[in-house]
């Protein structure tokens, strides 16, 4: 199996465990990520690169997603529901990673933060939050709804509130992060 369809395989299993493919494409966030994850291995003038990036594009107006296709993403992205998600070309994003609507991972264009993101495995991020800078996201943190982040968060936290507050918290993430499929 190739290392892109492992890939595709650990997303798909994060909805539900599901393991057959047509099945995972009634799901927006699955829908999406699939053919992201095609046009990624494909150069965008051959001829399959045009046909992924043209459904790719489909597929974000209709969902409403904007993941530039050079976004580094790990495997096992779950987007949890269809509505803006914007996410900035140079973040990173680390594996089984939650995302919900209405969240936007951008760039910051000048100060001692201007750059992007890097985003730890498993990572929640709620409805509603902008995640800004280069700052780094440690692992196995929980991003509560409608944060602001615009500074390092270290690994076990627990981020909430605008402007955002750490909160240490032991496995913060249990319950919220599901149907790891590891290979």
């Amino acid at each position: 199996m190739k290392h892109i369809d492992k890939i595709i395989k650990t997303d798909l299993y994060r909805y539900g465990g599901l393991t057959r493919i047509f099945k995972g494409k009634r799901n927006p966030g699955f829908h999406y990520m699939y053919y992201l994850r095609k046009a990624s291995q494909h150069q965008k003038r051959s001829l399959l690169g045009i046909y992924y990036y043209l459904i790719l594009k489909r597929l974000g107006y209709k969902y409403g997603f904007q993941i530039p296709v050079t976004t580094t993403i790990g495997k096992g992205f779950y987007i949890g529901h269809f509505g803006t998600i914007v996410i900035n070309k140079d973040s990173i994003i680390g594996d089984y990673c939650n995302i919900a609507h209405c969240t936007t991972i951008g760039q910051t264009n000048r100060g001692r933060l201007e750059g992007s993101p890097t985003i730890g495995n498993f990572v929640w991020i709620g409805t509603g939050c902008v995640i800004t800078g280069k700052i780094t996201i440690g692992d196995n943190v929980l991003i509560a709804p409608n944060s602001f982040v615009n500074f390092d968060v270290p690994a076990n936290s627990l981020v909430i509130g605008n402007p955002a507050k750490i909160v240490s918290k032991d496995n913060p993430t249990d319950g919220y992060i599901n149907n790891i499929l590891s290979i």
